[in-house]
C-alpha cells in the first residue's frame, strides 16, 4: 500500500455528498458520418464457413479473400471499393453456398435411386458373397 496523501477539498470527501461545483465541463460531440448510410458488410464469417467446407473449384476460398478485401477497404474509409469487393464476396458465397448444399444432395438421391432399383430387382445379390461383386455390376450392364 502507497502511503500518499490525497487533498480533498474539505466539502468533498470521499462516501459523502460533495456539495462544491462539479458540473460537467460541456458536452462532448463525436460525428460518425452521414446517418443514412450504412457501411457494406464484409461476409467474413459465411466465407469462413464455406472455405472450410467441400470448397469446389475455391469458391469459398475466393469468397474469403474478397471478404477480407472488403474488410480492408471499409477500414481505409473507400466505401465504393469495399461494396464492390463486398458485392463479390456476397455472390462467391452463394455460389459456394448452393454447391455446398448441391453435392449432399445429389449424393443422397443416388443412394434412393441405387436402393430403389435394388428394391424392384428380382432375386436377391448378395454383396459380400463370393459372386457379390459381379451380380452387382450386372444391375449397371443391362
Amino acid at each position: 500500500m502507497d502511503n500518499a496523501t490525497y487533498g480533498y477539498s474539505s466539502d468533498c470527501t470521499p462516501l459523502t455528498s460533495c456539495k462544491s461545483a462539479r458540473k460537467p465541463a460541456g458536452s462532448t460531440v463525436v460525428n460518425m458520418g452521414p446517418a443514412g448510410k450504412k457501411p457494406p458488410s464484409d461476409y467474413l464469417v459465411w466465407s469462413l464457413c464455406n472455405t472450410l467446407y467441400v470448397n469446389f473449384c475455391c469458391l469459398g476460398f475466393m469468397a474469403l479473400i474478397y471478404s477480407i478485401k472488403a474488410r480492408d477497404q471499409k477500414t481505409l474509409g473507400d466505401m465504393r471499393a469495399a461494396q464492390e469487393c463486398s458485392d463479390k464476396a456476397k455472390w462467391y458465397n452463394i455460389l459456394a453456398s448452393g454447391w455446398n448444399l448441391l453435392v449432399p444432395l445429389l449424393l443422397l438421391g443416388l443412394l434412393v435411386l441405387l436402393l430403389v432399383h435394388l428394391g424392384s430387382s428380382q432375386g436377391t445379390f448378395d454383396f459380400f458373397g463370393e459372386d457379390g461383386f459381379q451380380s452387382f455390376m450386372k444391375l449397371f450392364s443391362r
